[in-house]
């Protein structure tokens, strides 16, 4: 492993080290790749003690000052090691002992040019967006960009990226998903023949990955184009950073140092001095409060861009009144029907993939569970296989029920497959296509999928949430909701904020021209007030309803929260560990501590799961706290229990 530790060393005799210095150190029986923190600084350590640097690694950029300063802002916000925070951050080629491969050190010699080639005349909405974010650049400004879904919100971004272009600057631009990066970078690309564009996430081969860091540190590369990772990188000229669909979980990295991309672009655009967008049509209730606390400033988009595009028009089935069979609603059925008829697309849309959530015998009761998580296994029918969706662990369709015997078993509930064979069998002649982390595994076949759904390659589309962001389908004009109540009975207080989102979202792919689009959501609940607020596309009276609820319960935005989690292989172990440290360093009277309580998903591939939740009023107070805990926890660690912090979670499963 990588060096994740401050420690002391001498210079080397042949040259001269500054901060941000990749270097080869002797560490044990081998050598490992450091970065200088602090350069001619004195150590406690005895000289005879203190080992050489073996060898300065100068084939990549230094590590800038401004990048240092906001690894030391992360590893004390997020309360993790400073060593670690800077080793996670670098591409692993970077943290590795093996050489750069010289294909990422291939420079393009000369500037590239920043020649713009729009290809739509903006609307005035979006041109009145874009010069007031102009206006700003500069110096730092944190924009909402608040537009309904189809409203052009990357017209505005593109704009701006060709004045920062313009004036030899560099733009960061993040997304929440790898599969919304090609057709960025293809809509880039377009809008700018002749500019260097570098992306960034973790499904690029180790090459691509090294080169587009490279292109980024040195100032090379104009546009840097990425997922959450792109946030640490490097940038010498930064001058405007975009977080797209700002409202999405996938911005908070769950595992290592868990920062949120969003919070830590506004951080790095305000110490950079540059403006930051967050562009949305659902912010997050965070931005909304920052807004409404006139922190950010909002911009408006209202209307859809396309000519004659209007939002769909939403509206519950009553499962109550007119009950589902095989999944199905009779009018979300005729709904369908209609457009195979009119030769219009159809959107099923529903947030589980495999073909069943459980297998389950109805003789005696068993269902196929995990031995290694307290989760059920889910039934993937084309392969005749179970599979764990949250450790990754697989087996074989039993024969017979391993309790009774019984030979009958049953799936119980839907996911995407058994969607999909429900519908190739009510409409044979349909084109269905499904899209889902199943069926988007082999590079490259989620972007051929979706440019073949753009060129009108499919009648009925069946997907998860990888369909509900950020795409465009020129022909399709319905969008059915299946299963959307599971959301509205979760004991998360952010399950009402995520369902409205993903449906807003899922909702805006339909009409996003001029034929008018529809929206069907099924459910026993057509009352709820998140479905009358869905109906009216009224995000701000459901946020604002949102926040006096969050500010009523006590829950952020208006406190500040952060979670010990513990895993043992027993739970009493994880229990007594948390109990040990929130009574080892006493919180003060700002910060409110709960007693520990198991995870619902208690076991996670074979370990046991345990969680401590805080809260404070006053953020800075709450800091001290972690700071003063962690130092215990860290000084006193053992092995039978991990843990970890996280600071402003997301999840509490």
């Amino acid at each position: 492993m990588p060096l994740a530790r401050l420690f002391d060393y001498a210079a080397p005799d042949d040259c001269e080290l500054a901060p941000g210095d990749r270097v080869a150190v002797p560490f044990g029986a081998r050598q490992e790749i450091g970065v200088v923190i602090e350069a001619n600084a004195a150590s406690e350590l005895s000289a005879e003690r203190i080992k050489r640097v073996a060898a300065l690694r100068d084939d990549a950029p230094r590590l800038p000052g401004d990048w240092l300063e906001l690894m030391r802002f992360l590893s004390g916000y997020y309360q993790r090691p400073l060593g670690e925070t800077i080793i996670a951050s670098l591409p692993p080629r970077l943290r590795s002992m093996r050489p750069l491969p010289k294909k990422a050190l291939a420079q393009v010699d000369g500037p590239a040019s920043a020649r713009f080639s729009p290809s739509h005349v903006p609307t005035v909405h979006q041109s009145r967006a874009t010069q007031a974010i102009a206006t700003s650049l500069g110096g730092f400004r944190a924009w909402l960009l608040h537009g309904v879904t189809g409203s052009g919100k990357t017209e505005v971004y593109l704009h701006l990226i060709a004045r920062v272009l313009e004036s030899g600057g560099q733009a960061l631009v993040l997304v929440p998903e790898i599969g919304l990066t090609p057709q960025l970078e293809s809509r880039f690309r377009e809008a700018f023949p002749e500019a260097r564009i570098a992306m960034l996430h973790s499904a690029l081969e180790d090459v691509a990955r090294t080169s587009a860091w490279l292109a980024a540190a040195r100032g090379d590369a104009g546009i840097v184009l990425g997922t959450r990772l792109a946030v640490l990188a490097p940038l010498p000229k930064l001058a405007l950073i975009v977080v797209d669909e700002e409202h999405d979980s996938s911005f908070k990295q769950q595992e290592g140092l868990r920062y949120s991309a969003r919070d830590v672009a506004v951080y790095r655009a305000k110490a950079r001095g540059c403006p930051v967008v967050l562009g949305t049509a659902t912010p997050s209730l965070e931005t909304w409060h920052n807004w409404r606390q006139r922190r950010y400033e909002r911009l408006e988009l209202a209307e859809r861009a396309a000519p004659g595009a209007k939002l769909p028009a939403v509206r519950t089935v009553d499962l109550r009144a007119d009950p589902a069979e095989d999944g199905f609603a009779k009018a979300t059925l005729t709904a369908i029907a209609e457009r195979l008829a009119r030769g219009e697309q159809s959107l099923v849309f529903i947030n589980r993939r495999g073909y069943a959530p459980v297998l389950s015998c109805e003789a005696c009761g068993w269902a196929a569970g995990c031995g290694r998580c307290t989760a059920h296994l889910v039934l993937h029918a084309r392969d005749r296989r179970l599979r764990c969706h949250h450790c990754g662990a697989e087996e074989a369709v039993p024969r017979a029920c391993p309790t009774c015997g019984n030979v009958d078993l049953k799936p119980m509930g839907r996911g995407t497959q058994r969607v999909e064979e429900s519908l190739a069998l009510r409409y044979p002649d349909a084109r269905i296509v499904r899209i889902d982390r199943d069926s988007a595994r082999r590079r490259g076949a989620l972007s051929r999928t979706l440019e073949g759904i753009r060129r009108g390659e499919g009648d009925i589309l069946v997907g998860t949430q990888l369909l509900a962001k950020g795409h465009d389908f020129p022909g399709l004009t319905l969008v059915a909701v299946l299963n959307a109540d599971t959301a509205l009975l979760s004991t998360d207080y952010r399950a009402p904020e995520r369902l409205f989102a993903v449906l807003a979202q899922v909702a805006g792919r339909a009409g996003r021209r001029a034929t008018p689009g529809e929206v069907l959501v099924q459910t026993r609940y057509p009352g709820h007030p998140l479905f009358a607020a869905l109906a009216r596309h009224d995000f701000a009276g459901f946020a604002d309803s949102q926040l006096e609820e969050r500010r009523a319960a006590g829950f952020p935005p208006f406190v500040f929260e952060a979670s010990l989690r513990a895993e043992a292989k027993k739970l009493g172990q994880a229990m007594a560990f948390l109990r040990h440290a929130a009574a080892s360093v006493p919180a003060p009277d700002e910060v409110r501590v709960y007693d520990p309580v198991p995870h619902v998903i208690t076991r996670l591939a074979g370990h046991e799961r345990a969680q401590l939740v805080m809260q404070s009023a006053s953020r800075p107070a709450l800091q001290d706290h972690l700071a003063r805990l962690c130092s215990d926890l860290f000084a006193n660690a053992t092995r039978e229990v991990r843990w970890h912090l996280d600071v402003d979670p997301i999840e509490f499963d």
